[in-house]
């Protein structure tokens, strides 16, 4: 299991300062959501990418790749009703994969709540059909760049379309890509009926991705979370992939956050060791 850290949680830092932060925490990946770098990724030149590789590579950080893909854009939906819309949301979902392959990641975080909620008129299974579309239209560029997609479930506070872990599956098994995995995040699943473990081990074969958070919008261990049994789960499943921080309420400070979020987690994680042997 290795831990990363989401680069929004640095606000206005500097990306080297941030680099040099979260690596002086023992984070040894970065995840980066694309407004940090420019509004729109087509603005972020192949010499920015370069840069922004650069500097994470040299404070010991690998960049993992990107999410909240579209957030704070204008003009893409993966629901919408105009096929146009669509189109356009697809290829800018590949520049996006490019991108992030250029950074040198090979994973993008599907959330995007505004950008996938169901207008008034449009049903489940029209809004799924789109979205597979979508994301078919995808799967080239996919392919080509080694990039996969991993499709985040939230909760019905935050978009009404995707909000259990179930129906990011039904999706995702539509698509019947490797390239489109799920995406596991602790704020969404405690909005569910089944509790986070019985979650993590039901749809761990097809887990890409992992944030942690508390259900208060902070970091692991600023809540009433308990991340031991989480810890548990996934160490059962056997996943080795990534636990990314991603917080939304920043008011315990960046420093904190950022520290005290990892200094937890490996304890739960010593601690989810120790019981099992």
């Amino acid at each position: 299991m290795k831990f990363a850290i989401c680069n929004e949680t640095f606000q206005d830092w500097p990306i080297d300062k941030a680099c040099a932060f979260a690596a002086s925490c023992g984070y040894t990946g970065l995840e980066i959501a694309p407004f940090t770098l420019a509004k729109y990724v087509t603005e972020v030149t192949p010499q920015q990418r370069e840069e922004v590789r650069r500097i994470a590579s040299a404070a010991g950080l690998e960049i993992i790749g990107l999410h909240w893909l579209l957030a704070k854009t204008e003009g893409f939906h993966v629901t919408s009703a105009d096929a146009e819309q669509r189109r356009r949301t697809a290829e800018y979902l590949a520049e996006l994969a490019r991108c992030c392959a250029d950074l040198g990641g090979s994973l993008m975080v599907f959330g995007s709540p505004l950008q996938r909620n169901l207008a008034p008129g449009i049903d489940r299974k029209q809004g799924m059909d789109y979205a597979e579309e979508v994301f078919t239209k995808l799967l080239p560029t996919l392919e080509q760049t080694g990039v996969t997609v991993a499709v985040e479930p939230l909760g019905p506070q935050e978009t009404n379309f995707l909000v259990t872990t179930a129906e990011a599956v039904e999706l995702i098994e539509r698509l019947g890509s490797p390239y489109v995995r799920l995406h596991l995040d602790c704020k969404a699943m405690a909005t569910e009926s089944q509790p986070i473990p019985e979650l993590i081990r039901q749809y761990g074969a097809l887990l890409a991705h992992f944030h942690a958070n508390d259900p208060n919008r902070q970091g692991p261990g600023f809540g009433s979370l308990d991340f031991k049994p989480i810890f548990q789960a996934l160490g059962e499943i056997d996943y080795r992939g990534w636990v990314s921080v991603e917080v939304f309420d920043y008011s315990p400070g960046i420093e904190r956050l950022a520290k005290e979020s990892i200094e937890y987690m490996l304890h739960c994680l010593a601690a989810s060791v120790d019981d099992a042997t």
